[in-house]
Parts: C-alpha cells; structure tokens; sequence
C-alpha cells in the first residue's frame, strides 16, 4: 500500500521555522571531504592524538564497579548533583543549583534560545561569531543586532548601539573567540557588563576555548564578574573529548529552572553513564593532568601553521596569531573572494570555512578561518602549500 503524504509532500507540512534551519557550513564541508586526502583546516575538532583512552577506560570501569545500577539508570534533569558540585567549584560565582548539565554546549544554545527569543526579538552577536549559535537562535526568528569587533572584542560604540535596543540577550566568546581567536581584555569586559547593566540585558557567555590559553595572563570571567547578569557556557568537549557531549550552562537561578524545564521536554537528561564517567576521570585528575600538556600541544600547532603561512602564503594572508583556542582569522589582501577560494582549495586538496558563514548578515567576501587543532605538523605544512596552490588557481580568480 502507497501512502501519500498529501499535496505538496512532507515539506508542506513543516513548521515554518524548518526553513530556518540550515545545515552547518562545516558540516557539510566535512562530509564532502570525509575519505579524501583532503586536509581539512575547517572544523575545530580536537586532535585524536590528545583523547586519554586508557584514562576512559579505567574510569568507565570504576563506574560500572562503584555505582553501576545508578549510572545506568535514569537520572535529574538538572545533572548528577556531584557533577553540578564540581562544575560550581571550578566557576567563580556559580553554585550547584544555579548549574544544569547539558549534552553539549549546542544543547545549551538551543535551551537558551528556546526559553528567550521570541519571534522578531532582537539579539545581539558579535560579527563575526560561532555559527553554530547562529544556527541554534535562527529558527526562533530573531532580529539580528550585529556587533562590530577588533582584536581586544566587541567595539564599545558597537556594543553601546546595540544594547540600547534592549536585545533578549547579547552572545559572546571572550576567550579566543570563534571564528577569530581574539580575547577581550580585561577593560571591554568591564565595559560590556557595565553596558549590559544600564540597558538591563542578559549576557551569554560561552567559554569552550578558555582553559586552551598560551599566552597572556588568566582573566576572569563574565560570569565572575557578574553572576547574576551572565549565562556562562562550559565544556569537556576541548579538553577532555568531544564524544562525551558533556557541557553544562551556569547563571541564574530563574533561569536555570527555565533551561531545566525546556531540557525535559528535549532530552530527559544527559548521559546517566557519561556523566559517572566523566565524573571518575576528573576526580583523578585526568583533566588538570591534561590541560598543561593539551595547552603544549596546540600551541606548537598554532606556531607551526604561522610559520607555514609565512612561507606559503607570504602577504596575501594578514592575521594575528591567537593566543589561545583553536582557530587563525585571516584576510586575503588581495580582495580574494575567500568562497571562491574554497572551491579552489578542495580542488588543491585542502579545506577551510569562508568567513562569510560566521556573519548573521553584511558578511566581507575576503575573510576565512583556519583551524591548526586537528592536522599533525606535517598536514599543516602541507595544507599551506597546497592554499597556496589555490590562491594561483584560475578557478579563485573572479
């Protein structure tokens, strides 16, 4: 028997919000390279090199042996509440009940945007920012309030702008931020929560680069400087391993009830058994082992893709290297139009993301970013010759 699913088909029937939902650029581009000898210097995955395997493994043991009925029960919403009690230690001004576990820190995006935007609200982002915000906020019909960056953050005129329009909430990655690496200093920092008090707006802190610091000295939080004004963001996917999909959101009381309540109608709980897991390896140390050494190693990564760069790329590319994180932001001097370029580089066998997919809107053609996190020396030396390749290429060409 044939079923029909009625004039139109299926797409008839989506909820007009599914147009909103786009694939992510670097998914995609991802999956078209997926088995190629293509380098890949777009998604900012972790190296595999880094993941502590043994580690896991004798952690998920220790679960099963210590509580194995309860790690593989159903458990609370808001997270295991040893796992909430260690998340508060290590986030100035948070405190168990103010923090809930999430699968991801995509999962709390998306929380958040549930609970706070409203169709036509305005929200505030900086430009360019995390495409994966955009994409978790764009589906609820926001009004986008960009705000306009430089090396030290968010621009203070931009900010002040923007903020005046009373946004549901201004986004923000203070610590080598993605795409562009930077970190806002001390004093922007000081000036945004200043700003964000007199205009009576609520601030999103999202915070996966920040223990991946090189250089420069440790700056506290948004979150510590105003706990009840921030929402900050927290993750084990950059330091310990992605395929956990452990993260967790810390702020507000009210809020965190309200994050809470979306959660349970979106996934239940997170992982009952990640979370015992991820709570024996952190107990011994296998994060505060590895952070040193994580910090270590990507920092040779970044100095070996500059140095590449240099050599291969010459002045066509100007950049700052970052201090911390995974990513390099870099400009075509030449004007060349850097989704153009792409099309060029896969050809030459390797990948990056156009700057224009981190824009909510008026993105600059000239713009892409670099990720050092993933390739070994080796593959990042080769990849900047081969973007060289690219750059030659007729096809980058207008």
């Amino acid at each position: 028997m044939t079923v029909r699913a009625g004039r139109g088909g299926w797409t008839a029937r989506f909820a007009a919000r599914t147009e909103r939902m786009r694939p992510s650029e670097i998914r995609t581009l991802l999956k078209r390279t997926a088995g190629s000898d293509v380098i890949s210097l777009a998604g900012g995955l972790p190296s595999p090199a880094t993941f502590d395997v043994g580690a896991f493994a004798a952690a998920a043991e220790r679960a099963l042996v210590r509580d194995g009925r309860r790690a593989l029960q159903y458990g609370p919403t808001d997270g295991r509440p040893e796992l909430r009690a260690w998340v508060a230690e290590r986030t100035p001004g948070a405190t168990p009940e103010r923090v809930l576990i999430t699968s991801g820190s995509q999962q709390g995006l998306a929380l958040l945007a549930q609970v706070l935007i409203d169709p036509e609200a305005p929200v505030a982002v900086a430009a360019p920012t995390y495409m994966g915000a955009l994409r978790a906020f764009d589906p609820y019909a926001p009004r986008w309030l960009p705000v306009a960056t430089d090396a030290d953050g968010m621009r203070p005129e931009a900010l002040e702008a923007a903020l005046a329009q009373r946004p549901a909430f201004l986004y923000v990655i203070p610590d080598f931020d993605n795409p562009t690496g930077s970190r806002m200093t001390l004093e922007r920092r000081e000036a945004l929560l200043d700003a964000a008090a007199r205009h009576d707006v609520l601030v999103i802190e999202d915070a996966p680069y920040r223990e991946l610091r090189f250089e420069g000295e440790e700056l506290p939080t948004l979150h510590e400087l105003a706990p009840e004004r921030v929402a900050h963001l927290g993750t084990l996917s950059k330091t310990l391993a992605p395929g956990l999909r452990l993260a967790w959101v810390a702020g507000p009381e009210a809020l965190i009830e309200a994050l809470q309540r979306a959660k349970q109608a979106s996934d239940l709980h997170t992982s009952t058994f990640v979370q015992a897991v991820a709570l024996e390896a952190v107990a011994e140390g296998a994060l505060d082992r590895r952070l040193p050494e994580l910090r270590v190693h990507y920092r040779a990564r970044r100095d070996v893709l500059v140095d590449a760069l240099a050599v291969e790329a010459g002045d066509r590319l100007a950049f700052e290297p970052p201090q911390g994180g995974m990513f390099l932001w870099a400009r075509a001097t030449d004007g060349t139009d850097t989704t153009r370029l792409l099309g060029a580089a896969v050809d030459a066998g390797v990948a990056f993301v156009p700057g224009a997919a981190f824009y909510p809107a008026g993105a600059p053609a000239d713009r892409l970013r670099l990720s050092y996190s993933l390739p070994d020396d080796a593959g990042l030396r080769e990849a900047a010759r081969r973007l060289r390749t690219a750059f030659d290429a007729p096809a980058a060409r207008p």
